[in-house]
Parts: structure tokens; sequence; C-alpha cells
């Protein structure tokens, strides 16, 4: 089966692109019901072919028509219908935008709600609508004013760059009443100035906003086949980190611009993150504190217009800790990923941002160019008519009508009057030339003015031939075209997200490495940072923690809040797989010793570090150089206290049994020499035993 029957969006695509395809596809079988309503079987009937081709059909309209942007004029279908409606009714006066929505809907399918919604979406971009009233705050999420009370406008960017119905494509409406544009003819490269995100059948897409000034200089780098770079720009501000966004692939990173205020002993967030309002910033940083992240004395938000949030903070937290805390555990710091898929030739395809620029810059020249010739035709029609006029009047050739009887010899008359003069014309006279001298006003002929239409006609001369010059170098004229944009609007749009570096990476556990206390209550046999009892260590909530118990077993868990162990855990710390450990324990009547790493674990799954049935004596992650055993006083026993030296102990799996030590009974067992310890030959030094 070919591309083009597997995925009908029509269009030939491009080899250079890479056509997109739904990821999720409707497998359906039919089966057929025999008399008694039994399953007999797969069949190809026109069930499936029916729902394959209804799925199919609505993925194509929901890719081709909602979700995703067109490359050419870089709009979804509902934002391109918005912005043809101001533009049908724009006469510089604000419109109500419920009057807009109404409009709209005679283009859009889809009601008032989406129509109002990307309106509002819009005009906060502030590139192409002018709103007045309450358009929402992009800052605090706060929603826009109901239709009704809001009106918007176009701004004099689109009302000049967006709009041309001689160079405009028009198809019929979703009702066949009205006729809409296919694309508009724009001038700037919408995709990358607006940004897009949609989601359809299988595949969605992500393009990232960009500076105004700096894609326009992008494409005169383009024209002058000069390399360049883009960098995304986000209204809201902030900090980015770029380093692993490869031309609109790959993710950003943003950060809030936080500044520190020593005498409050205070931080104060500026800007935001795009994608975040204050409210959700607020909730992330309460969260944190709740979860014992940072410590947190108050927060105040004070924004309006602008952002300023102020986060008050205890007198013995460092301020430049938090602020790495803030980062790493809030929405002060996100990270933004982007995958561009646009509709090119009425197919999905995916592509870079330099690519989009590339064709934007083509599309631009080509509009340039056509509009150039669309105004020499012009000019060169209203000199053909002005050379007419002053033929006909300083000629007086409209004396010649006077003795006609009927129209046909009216024209005839004017046109041999006129054909003396045929040197004079740019071409030859027409029937419509003559029904236009005809249509001349008695008042004009007689308040003609011969110098005055001589100037206008030397005019018109100089002009078709700077169009000219124009059109012999549409390269020149498309960069000067973009200079003159820069210059007029770059003002108005200046770079708000500032770029950094590189951010500096957060070692989670660094930053939450007191976070947690852990305690133990040995009475009643509970652990957890959530308990009374006794402090036994720090930690932070991203390490794990070792817990064994007297009979050996073992587990790896989360810092827990509350967990009940009973009275023979024996040991809990921080979890280290290679971690030096000794461990003595008695198993049938033979006392072991071993030197040995716990390796890896399954969280919250129990393990065993001696054999089954033992009792574990002693279990140390000092590293110890000797432990020091006194045995049990036994009948005719000579020795009661050897040393047995660890350095030639070798380092063991958790599993392994480990070496022989003795078959007395011990009484104390230390890994440091205790006080009284005996010298002489009754306390020689232990020897062990490899296990058989």
């Amino acid at each position: 089966m070919n591309e083009q029957a597997e995925f009908p969006f029509g269009g030939n695509g491009n080899g250079s692109r890479k056509p997109v395809r739904p990821e999720t596809r409707v497998e359906t079988e039919e089966v057929s019901l025999g008399r008694a309503g039994v399953l007999e079987g797969k069949a190809e009937g026109p069930i499936k072919r029916m729902i394959d081709s209804n799925f199919l059909l609505y993925a194509s309209y929901v890719i081709r028509d909602r979700a995703i942007p067109d490359l050419d004029d870089g709009l979804k279908p509902v934002q391109r219908r918005i912005l043809y409606s101001l533009f049908e009714n724009d006469d510089g006066k604000f419109i109500k935008v419920a009057n807009i929505a109404g409009y709209c809907m005679q283009y859009h399918p889809h009601g008032n709600v989406s129509i109002e919604d990307a309106l509002v979406t819009l005009a906060n971009k502030r590139y192409l609508i002018e709103g007045q009233g309450n358009f929402g705050n992009l800052h605090t999420g706060d929603p826009a004013a109901a239709s009704r009370y809001i009106e918007c406008r176009l701004t004099e960017l689109a009302r000049t760059q967006l709009f041309n119905n001689q160079l405009t494509k028009f198809v019929p409406s979703y009702d066949g009443r009205r006729k809409e544009p296919v694309t508009l003819p724009a001038k700037l490269p919408l995709l990358l100035m607006l940004g897009a995100e949609g989601i359809a059948v299988g595949l969605s897409t992500r393009v990232l906003p960009h500076n105004f000034k700096e894609l326009l200089e992008a494409q005169i780098a383009i024209l002058q086949k000069k390399p360049f770079t883009l960098l995304p720009d986000f209204q809201q501000g902030g900090l980015m980190d770029a380093s692993e966004y490869d031309k609109g692939n790959g993710r950003v990173r943003l950060r809030a611009l936080i500044e520190t205020r020593a005498s409050t002993h205070s931080l104060i967030v500026r800007q935001i993150p795009f994608g975040t309002t204050t409210d959700s910033l607020i909730a992330s940083i309460e969260e944190a504190a709740r979860r014992k992240k940072l410590k947190v004395r108050s927060i105040d938000d004070y924004t309006g217009e602008n952002v300023e949030i102020e986060i008050k903070l205890p007198g013995d937290q460092d301020l430049e800790q938090a602020l790495q805390k803030l980062y790493a555990f809030t929405q002060c710091e996100v990270s933004l990923s982007s995958r561009i898929v646009v509709i090119h030739d009425q197919r999905p395809v995916e592509m870079n941002v330099e690519e989009i620029l590339r064709h934007n810059t083509r599309r631009l020249r080509e509009i340039l160019e056509r509009e150039l010739n669309l105004e020499l035709n012009r000019l060169e029609k209203e000199l053909h008519f002005k050379t007419l006029t002053q033929i006909f009047i300083e000629n007086r050739i409209y004396k010649r009508i006077e003795d006609c009887k009927s129209y046909p010899e009216v024209i005839q008359a004017v046109l041999d009057g006129l054909a003396p003069y045929r040197d004079q014309l740019t071409r030859d006279v027409t029937k419509e030339d003559v029904e236009g001298l005809l249509a001349i006003q008695i008042k004009r002929i007689s308040l003609y003015d011969m110098n005055k239409n001589r100037k206008e006609i030397g005019d018109l001369v100089q002009a078709i031939d700077e169009v000219e010059r124009s059109l012999a170098d549409t390269r020149k004229y498309t960069i000067q075209y973009l200079r003159g944009l820069i210059k007029q609007y770059s003002k108005e749009f200046p770079r708000m997200t500032r770029i950094e570096q590189g951010f500096e990476r957060h070692d989670m556990k660094e930053l939450t490495a007191r976070e947690l206390t852990m305690r133990h209550d040995r009475e009643k046999g509970y652990i957890g940072f959530g308990i009374n009892g006794e402090d036994i260590f720090a930690c932070s909530s991203y390490d794990k923690l070792l817990l064994v118990w007297k009979d050996g077993r073992y587990k790896v868990i989360q810092p827990p809040e509350t967990l009940f162990v009973d009275r023979d855990l024996i040991h809990c710390s921080v979890f280290d797989r290679d971690r030096v450990y000794v461990a003595v324990y008695v198993h049938h009547e033979i006392t072991y010793l071993k030197r040995f790493t716990f390796g890896g674990a399954i969280m919250n799954r129990d393990y065993n570090c001696a054999q089954p049935g033992a009792k574990v004596l002693l279990l140390d992650d000092s590293d110890p150089e000797s432990i020091f055993v006194k045995y049990k006083k036994a009948k005719k026993q000579r020795i009661n206290q050897q040393s047995f030296a660890l350095d030639k102990q070798p380092v063991k799996g958790v599993k392994a049994r480990g070496s022989q030590m003795t078959v007395k009974k011990i009484a104390e067992i230390h890994t440091e020499k205790p006080r009284h310890w005996g010298k002489g030959k009754s306390n020689p030094a232990g020897v062990t035993l490899d296990p058989v």
C-alpha cells in the first residue's frame, strides 16, 4: 500500500521532511453472527470498512482543521478565522469580542466558547490583537471577563502584514454560505512568533515562541546566506537554559527570576517561568514546605501588573541554599520539551525551527514579489489612463462626439481621435478605456490642470521605475522590507527571557541531607521521622535506609514517617551498597565472622545476611581493625578472651557464610579494646578457619 493510501491527508509530501503518521491506529476485525448469534470467524465486511474510513476521516479532520497549525501562515483554523473576521469588520475602532465570536461562527463550526478562548489567547500574545478591558492576567492565571464586556481590534502590525485579498485563495465555509481563506498571505513568521500547542489523534505538537526582532534578523541572515541561531523567548520572562535545545527539538529549562533581600531575610520572585502562574508557584512552595524540603516563615503575593512574591525565611535558613531549594523542589524551575509538527501540503510533517524559518523566508519573498507585480500593474493602469485623459482633454477629442447619433459612433469617434497619439501610450486603447473617458464629468474637464496632470504622470513613471528595480532584485528588496519592520516594531517587542549558559545541577541529597531526623523508640519498637524517641541520624527523603534484625534478616526501605520494627532491630542506617560491614553471628553453636558488603537490593524485600536460625552478636560498619571477644567462663577453659585481627579477612558478599571463629560461648564482643583487657599467654590472638 502506498503512503497516500495509508494516511489520506492529500499532498505529495516533501522528501526532505518527515511525514508524521498517527501513533494510534484502530485495528478492527469484523465477525459475523450465525442465526443463534454465535461468532463465526473473522471477515472483511462493510462494518470494518466503515469504521476504518470514519476513523481516518475523523483523524484527518482533527489534525488538519483543528489541532495542528499550518506551515504557510503559522495559524490554526480557529485563529485564522478570528483574524479574518476582525479584518472584514475592521474600521479602526474596538469591537465587542462577543460580536466577533458571532461573526466568526459563520466560518467556524465549533461554537463561541472555543472562539472566545482562542481570541483571548491571541490578544494576550500582543502581536496581532489589541484588547480593551479585562483579558485576564498571564501572571496570576485570572480568567478574562465575559466576551460581552471586552473589546478588541487588529493591531497595526496585523492589519498591514497579514491580509491581501488579491493574494488569498478562498474556499467555501463549512455551510457553503461564505468564502474563507485557506491560508493568510502572512509576511511574518507567525508560527515561531506565537508558538503553538496542539493534541490531535495519535500526535501532538509544541512550538515554543521566539522573539520578533531575532526572527526577522535570522530571516535577513538566511537571505544573506549567513549562519544564525534562534532561541525561544517567553512573555513571562525568567531565565532559560537552552543547552538541550536543538533547533526546536529537545527541551529548555526555565527558572523564575529571584532576588535576595538580606535586610528582611527574604527572597523576591520578580518573573515566573512560562506555563506557571503565581498561584501555582506559591502552591508548589507551600507543598515543598509541608514536605519539609525547605523552611518558610511566610509568603506574601503583591503581584499586580508585574510579579512580586516575597518569601520570608526563618533566621537560621541560608538565603543561597534556600534559593537552590526553590529551584530544586518547586515550580521556580520547570522543563519544557519541544517537538514541531505542522501541516504542509495538507499533511502533517515534523520539522525544525531552521526549516520553518527558511520556508517562511521563501514565502515572504514570493509574497513581496507578487505584491510588487500587483503594484506595477496598478501603476501602469493609472499611468495609461492619466495619459489618455491628458490627450483626451488637451486635444479636445471630446468635441468629436457632439455630432454622433449613436453610442457606437461615439466610441468610434473617440478611438479615431486617439489613434494619432498611439506612440504616447504604453498599450492599445480598448473600449473599456473609452468608456472611462466618457465617464469624466464636465466639471473635471473645465477645471483640468495640465501642469498638475503632467506632474502626476511624472510621479507615476518614477514609481514604476522604483517597482521595476525592486522586482529586478527581490532578495535586496526583502532585506530592506525586513529591516523596515525591525526599525518600526522591535522596540514594542523586546526580549523578555534572559539566556543563561547553563544552570548548575542540583544535588538533591546534598540539599536535603538533614531534611529528616530519624528516631528510634526502643521500648515500643518503632522507627521514623514522625515519632518521639531517640535521635539516631539525619537523612534525606531521597536516601534509602538499611534495617537489620537480630536473626540476620534485613531490608532496604524509604525513610518512613512511622514504622513498627519490633525490639529485635539492631541496626538502622543510610543504605550504601558498597560500605564494608563486620558481622559476628552464632549458628548451631558455632560463631562465624565475616566482612562483607550488602550490594544491591530490591526495596521493601526481606533478605538474610546470616544463615537461617542464626543470632547476630555484632554488626558494625566502622570497618574496625580488630574485634575483642570475652568468653563465658567454663570448667577447664584456659582461654577466656581473644582478639581477632580483621586486616586479613577478605570482603565477601552478603550471602557468604564467613569464617569459623570459635565454638566457645561469647559473653562480650567489642570493636575497641575494652578496659581491664588481660595480657599474657592465656590471651592468644584469635585465628579463624575458612568454611569447608
